[in-house]
């Protein structure tokens, strides 16, 4: 039998404040044995009881998911705080890119950041085969990702150099926030192999000049801040390289948005393959 005067006040006050909230075992036990105190005692706090349930309730649950929780292998994509994820757009887009492209969505390379959670949504897809090049070390990734990388489906390698592909190895190439993170002297090197190894045509997505990125983080990540480039900056570099934009692809691209209402978050570009 506890004390009101003193430990069901400590109790009380502890469950208000509890000293590491990511301790949600011990906060459990602090908040059955409150319950336990309040009803044999017989004192009728059930407005108070209610509250304290919901709050415990929704504490504990934060606490599961930040921890690592079930749901924590569904989706391995990283968003920038403070700034749009080009990968994250990927996801949001790929049943547009469906309309625009049809059959070349069969085979796809995506090359980016996150590479895993853009290859785990096309797999999930009927006839479609799907690899990922992610360009950086990949740190604190799920289980389904790990997965991935270890039955050889994503890779981790470097794009300022050659990819490790034969030419026209995949049928549509698509890259995310990669191109972002390197200057004109390594574009110059990794578009073209981006190219070379599509059939059907390359998807770039590229952030928008004056969105906000995190700069700790991206430095701490990639190496260097983004360095977000206008539309009229990739048209200029694409006729220098000679690489032909995909009128068709990039219309039909467009008319699939427009049905859909869709605004996409991040510049999208479509280039054709080489003959």
């Amino acid at each position: 039998m506890c004390s009101l005067k003193r430990s069901c006040i400590c109790d009380i006050f502890y469950l208000f404040f509890p000293p590491f909230l990511t301790q949600y075992t011990v906060f459990s036990i602090y908040f059955m044995h409150i319950c336990h105190c309040l009803l044999s005692t017989h004192i009728v706090f059930n407005k108070l009881i209610f509250t304290n349930f919901q709050g415990a309730i929704l504490l504990i649950g934060y606490c599961y998911s930040s921890s690592g929780g079930a749901s924590s292998d569904i989706k391995d994509v990283n968003k920038l705080e403070g700034g749009a994820s080009c990968s994250m757009e990927v996801l949001h887009t790929l049943p547009i890119l469906k309309k625009a492209y049809g059959d070349s969505m069969h085979k796809v390379l995506h090359v980016g950041p996150d590479s895993c959670s853009v290859v785990s949504s096309l797999l999930e897809e009927e006839d479609t085969e799907a690899w990922g090049i992610e360009p950086y070390e990949l740190d604190d990734v799920g289980a389904k990702c790990k997965s991935l990388v270890r039955k050889g489906i994503v890779r981790v390698a470097d794009i300022k150099f050659p990819l490790p592909y034969r030419a026209k190895s995949f049928s549509l190439v698509i890259v995310s926030d990669a191109l972002d993170y390197l200057s004109p002297r390594y574009l110059n090197k990794t578009l073209p192999e981006l190219v070379r190894v599509s059939a059907d045509g390359v998807v770039i997505f590229a952030g928008y000049p004056g969105q906000q990125r995190t700069r700790g983080e991206e430095v701490a990540k990639f190496g260097r801040p983004a360095k977000l480039r206008s539309s009229s900056w990739w048209i200029r570099f694409f006729v220098q390289t000679r690489l032909d934009e995909n009128e068709t692809a990039g219309k039909k691209f467009e008319q699939a948005s427009a049905k859909k209402a869709y605004k996409p978050a991040c510049q999208v570009f479509h280039l054709k393959s080489h003959p």
